[in-house]
């Protein structure tokens, strides 16, 4: 007895083990079922966006701006930071004087803080609202937004979501199909696990802005910005937002049919020359006499203007395009580029000017600039470029060849400066300039090539823009031993005749320079050692050349009466020749 009931308990167990084996598995199965079931399944839970916590959330391109529009439906007020964001430079404020600038290519929009009188191109103008101040933010009507930029603001009424498009821009459309009865869901997020934001309704149309894992980044008609799954709309039409607020036509720079611009600066230090002691200037299309310099900080500027010679160059059929001058003073110009007012007396003046005596253009030469200045120079030519334009005159300026100089070249912003004006004159020369520590050349043939190149390609510069600077004179270099001290260096300026003239009295036979791409002449005076690198009209001819190679918009020389009698031929000949 005792040995079956020993072992009968221990067959009970053995049996007892594969059904709790099996209700384990049973239970952990259902555990991974619910499990799976509730990760999978879509969240259906609702969720309010950050941006709907207060009024007039602005959205851009498909994003909440993280900013909000102030004023009422009527007057919205948009942050100029959000303004400056979509339009770009042509929104400027200056706290200095508390003026707020609005420029396209073709209107000036000046207003102040607080106030509806304006000015739009020199004319007195209102503002239906005024800019505010709001919390130390500063608040900009829209209106002038719309009808300056063409920009287009939205007020969604359900939500009062602001939405901010600009022309140009190209929006992809979608639609919810009908059959889709119980609509879709704006999500949080490009995943059903995310929160909904909004029901979206079968027959609605969306804006696409982006795609991210098999979603799209949408925006209801509602403004609320989401994402919703691909397969779950159909792809519409691509809307493009109208590129202009107004049919003005641009302007027309340069009306030399088909001809590049062949200019020569006419300089002009007490008097004017005389017209009939002129030679022939074969060739030559404009004229820019060194007129105009600026007097003081308050913007007051000095004329040399001469009525007779701008009549004498127009019955020749050349354009005047007369130089305005900082007179190379930084703490001059850097006073009276830093306001709104002494910039705009400036405008008026050459404004004034240009009608006084019939010009075509303004050719801008600042030089010895503090780098400082930089932004101010860009504003000062964006508010010029669209009131002289409105004169019908072509506005250029001057710019050296990069460099690290700080008050000669690293002051001029060349790509923003390109983007406003006509024509930039690339001043490639002063290679080697009059106090120089060695002698060389003025401007070698690969020192201006490489002038050119640094523009078009490192400042996007258009090559129809761009006109080449080249020098009719050139240094004679004395070069005088020192003992251990080495070479003390001078120069000096001679025009091409008076180099053809020494040349010829001392008997001297120049030598082609690969290295400059000119001819050179070397010889001795004493234990004087005399160095030129030569300006002709084979060195020109190159110049030419290279303005064709990169398709430039033309050449501009300094200076009329320093070239030799076959220059403008030589240069009309080369320059103007189509290959």
């Amino acid at each position: 007895m005792n040995s079956n009931l020993s072992t009968e308990p221990r067959r009970s167990k053995k049996r007892s083990r594969p059904w709790m084996l099996f209700l384990l598995l049973f239970v952990l199965a259902a555990v991974a079922v619910i499990w799976w079931n509730a990760s999978n399944a879509p969240n259906s839970s609702y969720i309010k966006p950050e941006y709907s916590s207060k009024p007039f959330p602005i959205m851009i391109q498909g994003k909440w701006t993280s900013s909000f529009a102030q004023g009422t439906a009527e007057g919205l007020l948009i942050p100029i930071s959000v303004a400056q964001q979509v339009m770009g430079e042509g929104i400027h404020y200056e706290e200095k004087t508390d003026s707020i600038i609005l420029t396209t290519d073709t209107k000036v929009l000046h207003f102040k803080t607080g106030e509806l009188d304006a000015t739009l191109n020199r004319k007195p103008f209102s503002l239906r609202f005024a800019a505010k101040k709001i919390d130390d933010v500063l608040y900009l009507p829209s209106a002038p937004l719309v009808e300056l930029f063409g920009a287009r603001i939205e007020l969604a009424e359900t939500t009062g979501i602001v939405t901010l498009t600009m022309p140009g821009e190209a929006i992809q459309h979608a639609g919810v199909p009908e059959t889709k009865t119980k609509g879709i869901k704006l999500r949080e997020g490009p995943n059903k696990s995310f929160a909904i934001i909004e029901d979206i309704t079968a027959g609605s149309d969306m804006r696409l802005w982006g795609e991210q894992e098999g979603w799209y980044l949408a925006q209801s008609k509602s403004g609320n910005i989401g994402y919703i799954s691909k397969g779950s709309v159909t792809l519409l039409s691509i809307e493009k937002i109208p590129t202009t607020a107004s049919s003005e036509k641009s302007f027309a720079a340069w009306k030399g049919s088909g001809k590049r611009i062949n200019l020569t600066w006419e300089p002009v230090y007490s008097s004017n020359p005389d017209t009939n002691k002129i030679s022939e200037m074969t060739g030559v299309n404009v004229v820019s006499p060194t007129w105009f310099e600026l007097l003081d900080g308050k913007g007051n500027i000095r004329s040399k203007a001469d009525a007779g010679y701008s009549s004498w160059a127009n019955a020749k059929g050349i354009q005047v395009w007369a130089l305005f001058s900082n007179g190379f003073d930084p703490d001059r110009t850097h006073t009276a580029l830093a306001s709104y007012e002494t910039r705009f007396a400036m405008i008026q003046q050459m404004l004034a000017y240009a009608k006084t005596f019939k010009l075509q253009g303004v050719n801008i030469d600042f030089e010895n600039v503090y780098t400082k200045d930089k932004e101010n120079l860009v504003q000062f030519m964006r508010e010029m470029t669209p009131l002289l334009h409105e004169q019908n005159l072509v506005v250029s300026i001057d710019v050296t060849p990069k460099s690290n100089s700080e008050l000669w070249s690293v002051f001029l912003d060349r790509e923003r400066l390109g983007s406003i004006v006509d024509f930039m004159m690339v001043m490639a020369y002063d290679e080697h300039w009059a106090s120089s520590p060695v002698s060389g050349s003025v401007s070698s043939l690969s020192f201006s090539e490489k002038s050119i190149k640094r523009i078009l390609e490192e400042d996007r510069v258009p090559a129809s823009k761009l006109i080449l600077g080249v020098p009719f004179y050139t240094r004679i270099w004395t070069e005088e031993p020192k003992g251990t001290d080495g070479v003390k260096v001078s120069s000096k300026t001679m025009n091409m005749d008076a180099v053809q003239k020494l040349i010829k009295e001392k008997k001297l036979t120049p030598v082609f320079s690969e290295e400059t791409g000119q001819q050179y002449v070397e010889f001795k005076e004493g234990n004087l050692v005399k160095k030129i690198w030569i300006e002709d009209a084979s060195s020109i001819k190159a110049r030419a050349e290279l303005a064709k190679k990169y398709d430039l918009a033309g050449v501009a020389s300094w200076r009329r009466g320093f070239e030799s009698s076959d220059i403008w031929s030589v240069l009309d000949k080369s320059l103007q020749s189509r290959p």
